[in-house]
């Protein structure tokens, strides 16, 4: 992909070493400011799993644009669905095994709300993000030696797509919105967004 020459620097505004990681093997060129944690405390749980991810997004970018005067931030959220559970980024070990409990032997979705936010102008727009992945049921000892991996720690769903994990597969969509930023799309919303600017 071409550098974008005629846009503003890109912030993104996340704390997430894997948004980092696509955007840098996407080519974008890009600094980071993340919000505090607690700006996803106000969202609304009860709003539905796809209002959720996108209010967070919105939340976090818009904080981040109160910080700087010129730029497009980024604000992203991923949240799993599983049996009308929204299922975020696990507490602790516990937590993330009655995550992997539920979602053993079922489809769900993975959700990622993006936010581009435009300063100075306070133009933004947001988008959602949704891919549907199939998980084995798996055994208490296979959950065990998982959990033990430490690989679920920060994960929504408590796993990561990226590890190469061989119990979950992507039925429909882009493994990229699992991961936590679909970068595939990235660039054709910094353009729309660019459009409404000029």
């Amino acid at each position: 992909m071409n550098e974008q020459t005629t846009s503003p620097p890109l912030i993104l505004a996340s704390q997430s070493p894997r948004r980092r990681q696509l955007l840098t093997e996407a080519g974008f060129s890009f600094d980071v400011i993340a919000p505090d944690d607690s700006v996803e405390k106000g969202i609304c749980s009860n709003c539905g799993p796809e209002q959720l991810v996108v209010d967070a997004a919105v939340a976090k970018a818009s904080t981040i644009a109160q910080e700087i005067d010129h730029g497009i931030i980024l604000g992203a959220d991923t949240v799993a669905f599983c049996k009308a559970e929204i299922l975020g980024k696990p507490v602790d070990v516990d937590h993330a095994r009655a995550m992997l409990n539920l979602m053993g032997g079922t489809v769900h979705h993975v959700l990622t709300g993006v936010c581009l936010w435009h300063r100075p102008s306070n133009q933004f727009a947001s988008y959602l993000q949704r891919t549907t992945l199939e998980m084995d049921r798996l055994s208490d000892e296979r959950i065990e030696t998982y959990l033990d991996t430490d690989q679920w720690i920060g994960k929504a769903g408590a796993f990561g797509y990226q590890d190469g994990l061989d119990f979950v597969r992507i039925i429909e969509g882009l493994a990229s919105t699992v991961v936590g930023l679909p970068v595939e799309k990235l660039q054709s919303w910094i353009d729309d967004l660019m459009l409404k600017v000029r």
